[in-house]
């Protein structure tokens, strides 16, 4: 009688099923992986359409964009822009003059609750020993430490905006408040590019204001409006915003600020401070603007200043962040950055989103900005320095766009 048995796999035939298995699995991660990055991209040029049209909407509705560095004023000699008060009592906080344009936006990016927050007095609910205290309307000084949010906490300043955020930037929660992955376009000079004209408490002072005319040339100016028809360049030829890395707290050349003084006459300057052997990164003794840890780009979607939302176009994209000083707080070189292959998103003054290179042609990147005091090619009117790139940053200075971007 024949019995009929089936025959087994041999242990070598088992290990090359179980090699072919692995191979084919080594094969398929990266086409996933390279699947999931595509999405998260888009996603991320899909948020940036959307503050690009909230940009517009809030044009279409005030004849203005919003102003970067805007807010309440400083109240003559009253310094407690982060403290609540009672019911009646004056002041309450203020800002300083110091929200970014993206606070402006928030009821025309499906944010109207948080902006009911913000436009409103604010009673402070968190810790219990302040409820019955309140903020101002339009909130307190953006540069509000956590410790002191841990005394007074005013919400707004610690909510993440999902529409503010790209997929592909895995950083979230403390020592940052509110991350925001978009910024907005501050030009190819940085000499009056936090302050502009005005001063905390609101007053123009005018020699300050003519001297910052000739420089303060991208779409945003701050502490000042601008309107679509000072872009004499043409909204598609100029720059609205880019996209920024938040910190890891790792100590990239993109999300660090270090410092070097004199970078308003060479932008590389801070160059010689990158680490060879790990070239994204900063090499161990560097000198940074600040050790604040709460202080890293892209921390406060609220706050005016360049290292929060600012985007220059002087230093080509994921290039390092340079301050001209010992902190956060002076003039510095912020280009966009991303964790994108090759390059980063940049949104056009007509609304289009655009993926600028890595190797979009900058110019000389260690040429001198334009200066109200400069003279020859710095002097105030003349060509970018920086190329292509700078030309894109500059609203009206008659330079010619020819090249197609890619959309």
């Amino acid at each position: 009688m024949r019995r009929n048995s089936r025959r087994a796999f041999t242990l070598v035939e088992l290990l090359v099923v179980i090699a072919i298995i692995g191979i084919l699995v080594g094969l398929l991660l990266p086409a996933v992986q390279a699947a999931r990055e595509a999405a998260r991209r888009m996603s991320c040029s899909n948020n940036f359409k959307q503050i690009g049209l909230a940009f517009h909407n809030y044009h279409s509705t005030y004849k203005n964009l919003p102003r970067n560095r805007g807010g309440t004023y400083r109240y003559g000699n009253n310094t407690q822009a982060r403290t609540p008060v009672p019911p009646g009592a004056p002041y309450g906080g203020n800002n300083f003059f110091n929200l970014s344009a993206l606070v402006g936006i928030l009821p025309f990016v499906e944010q109207q609750a948080l902006w009911d927050q913000i436009s409103n007095p604010f009673a402070v609910q968190e810790p219990a020993s302040a409820q019955g205290l309140f903020f101002s309307a339009m909130g307190p000084q953006v540069a509000m430490s956590l410790a002191e949010h841990g005394q007074f906490q005013y919400d707004p300043w610690l909510t993440n905006i999902p529409s503010y955020r790209c997929p592909s930037d895995p950083g979230v929660g403390f020592p940052a408040q509110g991350r925001t992955n978009y910024g907005v376009a501050l030009g190819d000079s940085i000499q009056f590019q936090n302050n502009g004209g005005r001063n905390q408490t609101g007053v123009i002072a005018r020699t300050r204001m003519t001297r910052m005319r000739s420089t303060t040339r991208g779409m945003f100016v701050p502490r000042e409006e601008t309107r679509f028809r000072d872009v004499l360049d043409g909204l598609s030829n100029t720059i609205m915003g880019g996209e920024m890395n938040t910190a890891l707290g790792d100590n990239q050349i993109t999300t660090r600020v270090a410092q070097r003084g004199g970078i308003i006459n060479d932008p590389s300057l801070c160059a010689d401070q990158i680490d060879p052997d790990r070239p994204k990164f900063w090499a161990p003794g560097t000198d940074f603007a600040s050790n604040n840890r709460e202080v890293q780009r892209g921390y406060k979607w609220m706050n005016g200043m360049a290292v929060n939302v600012g985007i220059t176009s002087i230093l080509p994209p994921n290039r390092e962040i340079c301050s001209n000083g010992n902190n956060t707080f002076t003039i510095g070189i912020y280009g966009p950055s991303s964790r994108h292959q090759g390059g980063t998103h940049i949104l056009m003054g007509d609304g289009a989103v655009v993926f600028i290179t890595d190797s979009i042609e900058s110019g000389d990147t260690s040429a001198g900005n334009v200066k109200w005091n400069g003279t020859d090619d710095q002097a105030p009117g003349m060509p970018s320095p920086y190329g292509l790139w700078g030309a894109l940053g500059t609203r009206a200075s008659g330079e010619t766009i020819e090249e197609q971007l890619n959309q």
